[in-house]
């Protein structure tokens, strides 16, 4: 493979982060406020959830295939060697509250890697055999700077400290979020709260934000391969499964498809060319693909299998933790976003399993997860 860019690929170096005035600061308001939230959340369910992607859709087991002979600029870290994985997948919505699946919202794909070796990332998990992806079905952070989510993170504690709740702060978030979805065609424009967006499982999921690629600084995606997913892609959800229970349909119709279905998903990284057009800094900036195109450099596979089985729920959603920065240092996430987003997912992930009263546990083997 040769590169298909005019500009060679960046080098990672420290260098390439840029500290952003008063980040500290602002990092710290922002993590103080999420916390003040995720109090209000267990009081309202008695039992603590994530304080983004609270509501699961379905976890599946599979696996991911490193292609064999990757390019030297695609055969970084994880992807060095070819190798086949077992993993945790579970998809949500990413909201901080349990909304209805009716809702427009952001979903996101929450990959857990199991059998990677080597020093991880976070020192409290150094010795993990498991490294994380986390990915969103749009591009971008559209908060992409900490002064904007900071913005955002106030305005939502107002609401949910307002006396209307936590129906409020579901609903301010997905009013915002609406906006962004129509933009690109995954939701009408009305602003009213009834476009769910296409089937989850037809969805090209992104890291959004910048990450570490070995030797040099990638955003990755992973996008449907076999033509079953394929065909998902954009589809709208019948009304007439949305009309029978607007809460749980993205359960019902992911579990429908996994009874009998294998599905088969692509990852590419797209390499940085150019930092002045693909910045680490601003996560709200997307990449243009005509400097440097997203390139395959793994295969993810499931067979069919039950998808939300109580255990298999609970597993997922009191005991596992998923973390961007739980990983191998040769994928860590860059820019001021991501930063403030380590605080907050080891402050978030500690309350819940205190409150919860249950030990986060990373898995050594796929045996762990409950059928």
């Amino acid at each position: 493979m040769t590169q298909s860019t005019p500009y060679p690929y960046i080098r990672y170096s420290d260098s390439i982060e840029v500290q952003q005035p008063d980040e500290q600061e602002i990092s710290q308001k922002i993590v103080d406020s999420m916390a003040r939230v995720n109090r209000l959340m267990y009081e309202k369910y008695r039992h603590a959830i994530r304080d983004a992607h609270a509501k699961s859709h379905a976890i599946l087991k599979g696996q991911l295939q490193v292609y064999e002979n990757l390019p030297e600029h695609l055969a970084q870290g994880l992807f060095a060697e070819p190798k086949t994985y077992p993993i945790i997948v579970r998809f949500s919505t990413a909201q901080g509250a349990i909304v209805p699946d009716k809702m427009s919202a952001f979903r996101g794909m929450a990959i857990k890697i199991i059998g990677v070796e080597g020093e991880k990332l976070l020192p409290e998990l150094s010795d993990a055999v498991t490294q994380d992806f986390l990915l969103v079905n749009y591009p971008v952070i559209p908060t992409g700077t900490i002064n904007e989510y900071l913005k955002l993170q106030e305005n939502l504690e107002k609401q949910a400290d307002s006396g209307e709740l936590f129906q409020q702060i579901a609903q301010k978030a997905a009013v915002g979020v609406q906006n962004v979805l129509a933009a690109v065609g995954l939701a009408d424009d009305t602003n009213e709260l009834s476009a769910p967006g296409p089937h989850l499982l037809g969805d090209t999921y992104f890291s959004m934000a910048a990450l570490r690629f070995g030797d040099y600084v990638a955003k990755i995606n992973v996008k449907p391969l076999s033509e079953n997913v394929r065909e998902l892609s954009g589809k709208k959800i019948d009304e007439d499964i949305i009309d029978a229970d607007e809460n749980a349909f993205l359960t019902k119709i992911t579990a429908d498809f996994f009874q009998s279905n294998i599905a088969e998903y692509e990852m590419s990284a797209q390499l940085c060319t150019d930092l002045n057009i693909m910045p680490v800094e601003d996560g709200s900036v997307q990449w243009p693909e005509d400097k440097s195109p997203y390139q395959p450099v793994a295969k993810l596979t499931f067979l069919p299998q039950q998808t939300f089985s109580p255990e298999r729920r609970v597993y997922a959603d009191d005991t596992l933790s998923f973390n961007p920065f739980h990983c191998l240092p040769a994928h860590r996430p860059l820019g001021n976003i991501m930063r403030v987003r380590k605080l907050a997912y080891e402050t978030s992930s500690k309350y819940r399993h205190h409150m919860n009263a249950l030990a986060r546990v990373e898995p050594k083997s796929i045996t762990e997860l409950p059928d």
